[in-house]
């Protein structure tokens, strides 16, 4: 049986895979607030300059 673990062809897979392996879980939670923050945020001035009809 062998440790190496494969990771699907996916980057963004690899990469959250990688940070759990590493322990990083606190990190990659900060990333995904801070991109959540940012989706928000835009959402918010899409919202703001879209006249209601």
């Amino acid at each position: 049986m062998s440790n190496t673990t494969e990771y699907s062809g996916n980057p963004q897979d690899t990469a959250i895979a990688l940070f759990l392996q590493d322990e990083n879980a606190d990190k990659l939670t900060d990333i995904l607030v801070d991109a959540l923050d940012d989706a928000f945020r835009i959402l918010s001035e899409e919202l703001a300059t879209r006249s209601l009809n």
